[in-house]
């Protein structure tokens, strides 16, 4: 505890020590491992025993060793694992070690941040006056040495650090700051540190898998260059190092352990928050486990803005839907072109200022580079449609207008119901059930691996595609109409299985594809040329 049981140090005072303090204080400042004799000696922690000396772990040591080696680091860390305490004991030797450092603490939420800055004052307050820096000024949100260092907290926002000289940057759970602020924040703190030379610590468990902290972490996984050459000393493609410890690692959590926390909370929640596993907090449609398993590619090359996943082989069956947009810089249009049966997606396009009439001339050029990839003689292998809801009975005149003959393929309709025969509109009408219906069988089709997404951007719209209600449709700031272009194809392949075994046997989860209907037979027209 603290030698004269004051909770400071006042700064500039002269002071005696014994022989044996020398030796404690010159090891606390090796710049080599002077952090870890610090940590292990005279760091004191808040325990549920009380006042105890931080005894780090094995992986709390190895951790506290990549804070200290690398200039970045990036830190894929489960709940309760200590890295607070770990951080607070680094942050703090620093301070009082290193002279005319500014170091900044920043936290996605208020509360998080004063909890740091208390855990980083209550071992200081613990720690005996030989080793510890007399202090300038000392308040809740900031600590002041008579060295000329400093430690400030701060909520994490977009301009937080702007205009601070900050040699060290700490980010606690960043994943679970907005993502619009995380990127506006990582991107004008990412020159402050340029200039100062200065060093960012970055930890968190996991949450989507496409935040900012998502992508940092997946970047310093990629080890190599595009030489194949590995870049030096463990570190990444964006220059961090990335360090993750696994649940396992912690000595009092056993296989015991892990299925009672698993009963407690549920799996998916332990696989995001002890598991590490980069998972979607809201209730997706898919299986969050699931999505985080999906990987995108690359377009194979893109016409225009349609980009192609695979070229159309004689063959196979090929399904083309098209969800109209206003085109007026709104709502996005979209086209999805799967492959039957093996339900593999082909291509995609999507723009928001792109008029209906465009849209569908867009979509035409796709049906006829099918058309002429399969084959002369194959039209009948490809069969489109498009949503006739509001903006689709546009659609359906510009068709019309165009001539239908002129778009290669079957024109595929909903069929008709008993006693709405005067009600037959061509195209699909989208409807509260019918969502409903093809956001299950979309559902079954990605989680039994049934169905191969290509596209980056339609994982990532699956991704925020969230349970609303009842229903599902986009979470606020989040597009989803490739996947309503995506569930409209499902809509079409459940009457393509009334008549093909082979879409049937990889639709169904039954022996049936729908039991809405009772065998109606498909409305087609036959236009291709």
């Amino acid at each position: 505890m603290a030698a004269d049981n004051s909770l400071t140090k006042k700064a500039h005072i002269k002071q005696q020590w014994s022989e044996e303090q020398i030796r404690d204080l010159q090891k606390c400042m090796d710049p080599k491992n002077g952090y870890m004799y610090f940590a292990k000696n005279f760091f004191y922690i808040q325990a549920k025993n009380g006042q105890e000396l931080f005894k780090p772990y094995d992986y709390q040591e190895e951790l506290l060793k990549s804070y200290h080696e690398h200039r970045y680091t990036v830190n894929l860390l489960s709940r309760q694992c200590g890295k607070t305490t770990c951080a607070t004991a680094y942050l703090l030797w620093w301070a009082m070690f290193i002279p005319d450092q500014t170091i900044l603490v920043a936290a996605h939420i208020g509360i998080g941040a004063q909890e740091i800055m208390q855990r980083i004052r209550y071992g200081y307050e613990m720690c005996p006056d030989h080793i510890r820096a007399g202090t300038t000024s000392y308040n809740k949100g900031s600590l002041e040495f008579d060295n000329n260092s400093r430690i400030v907290s701060r909520t994490t926002t977009e301009t937080t650090g702007r205009g601070m000289s900050i040699n060290l940057l700490y980010v606690d759970e960043m994943s679970y700051i907005q993502p619009n602020i995380a990127v506006e924040f990582w991107t004008s703190i990412t020159p402050t540190l340029s200039a100062t030379g200065g060093k960012a610590i970055l930890t968190s468990t996991p949450n989507s898998d496409e935040d900012q902290f998502a992508v940092i972490w997946k970047e310093s996984q990629e080890k190599f260059d595009e030489q194949g050459v590995e870049y030096p000393n463990g570190v990444g493609k964006n220059g961090f190092f990335g360090f993750r410890s696994e649940w396992y690692e912690h000595p009092d959590r056993d296989e015991k352990w892990k299925q009672e926390e698993i009963g407690r909370i549920g799996y998916e929640k332990f696989e995001r928050e002890f598991g590490l596993k980069f998972l979607i907090f809201e209730e997706t449609l898919i299986d969050s486990v699931k999505l985080t398993e999906l990987v995108g590619q690359e377009p194979i090359f893109k016409m225009g803005q349609v980009r192609w996943f695979k070229k159309p082989t004689t063959g196979n069956l090929y399904m083309a839907s098209l969800d109209p947009s206003l085109g007026t810089g709104g709502d996005f249009g979209a086209i999805q072109v799967f492959e039957l049966p093996s339900f593999e997606q082909v291509a995609e396009w999507q723009h928001n200022a792109t008029p209906i009439q465009s849209q569908v001339k867009i979509f035409r050029e796709i049906l006829r580079y099918i058309h002429q990839e399969i084959g002369e003689y194959n039209g009948d292998s490809i069969y489109w449609s498009t949503e006739n809801n509001t903006l689709g009975e546009a659609a359906l005149v510009v068709i019309s207008d165009l001539g239908e003959d002129s778009f290669p393929g079957l024109f595929l309709s909903e069929p008709v119901r008993k006693g709405h025969v005067k009600k037959f509109r061509k195209g699909f009408n989208t409807t509260y059930g019918n969502k409903i219906s093809a956001c299950s069988r979309l559902k079954y089709l990605i989680e039994e691996d049934k169905m191969k997404i290509n596209s980056r951007v339609l994982l990532s719209e699956l991704k925020s595609y969230i349970a609303s209600g009842a229903s599902f449709k986009a979470k606020n700031g989040k597009n989803d109409d490739l996947v309503s272009a995506l569930l409209l194809i499902i809509r079409m392949s459940v009457i393509l299985s009334e008549w093909d075994p082979r879409v049937l046997e990889m639709l169904s989860i039954d022996g049936r594809a729908d039991d809405d209907w009772e065998a109606p037979m498909p409305v087609f027209v036959t236009s291709y040329i």
